[in-house]
């Protein structure tokens, strides 16, 4: 009896920390079944550079109506260095550098599909989201900076320290999908392609169809015809 139990503890602890694996994700998704202060994906970049712009690109269903993070990347000097992070229907934070903007008035649904775009230019600041293929106005934010150091990208938690210290109410809960990051800003039309299941670039950072990750708690990959 004990040596079963043993053996089951260490199943269970493989089951709550698995190793990092890369994946052509395409058609699948991460689902996030459970509020929690642990689960999450956290994902290896393609490269590690400094970055002077930003695209980062995901779908996200959900039926969760408070604030949730979708995309936490932090870096050594900063818990937030680019943050997508949903407030309430309708309403986002981009968090770049501890700087937040909060851009309003998006038209997103419970228990659907939503695209959401953030992209940022570091030479004139300008930071903009797009929901579901309409885009916002445009903010100025941390206009000359820069995104320096080794980055850790986390889905399903905020980080408010670097790569740690998860807090259950800003959980993501539900489901995650194309999910791309790339080192300048797309284009409108690109975007707009993303958005609406057009051809597009994948993208240079993270790209969906060759993703390095590696799974910590309860996440689970599905095949996304599921919804």
């Amino acid at each position: 009896m004990i040596r079963e139990m043993k053996r089951l503890v260490v199943l269970f602890s493989l089951f709550l920390l698995n190793g990092a694996e890369r994946q052509d994700l395409s058609g699948k998704m991460f689902t996030f079944p459970v509020e929690s202060n642990t689960h999450h994906v956290v994902l290896s970049p393609e490269t590690n550079k400094i970055f002077f712009a930003v695209t980062v690109c995901l779908r996200a269903f959900s039926d969760i109506s408070r604030a949730q993070s979708l995309f936490s990347l932090s870096l050594p000097s900063t818990d937030n260095g680019f943050l997508v992070y949903k407030l309430k229907q309708g309403v986002y934070i981009l968090n770049i550098l501890g700087k937040e903007d909060r851009f309003w008035g998006f038209q997103d649904e419970s228990n659907v599909w939503n695209s959401v775009c953030a992209t940022w230019d570091a030479s004139a600041g300008l930071a903009q989201l797009w929901v579901n293929g309409i885009p916002s106005s445009r903010k100025g934010i941390k206009a000359g900076s820069s995104l320096t150091g080794t980055p850790k990208i986390i889905l399903g938690q905020e980080q408010d320290s670097y790569g740690g210290k998860f807090d259950a109410g800003q959980s993501f809960v539900g489901m995650l999908t194309d999910v791309h990051m790339w080192d300048f800003v797309l284009s409108p039309n690109q975007i707009a392609s993303y958005a609406y299941g057009g051809t597009f670039q994948p993208g240079n950072v993270l790209k969906w169809n060759s993703l390095e990750f590696s799974r910590n708690g309860y996440v689970v990959i599905e095949s996304k015809n599921f919804t």
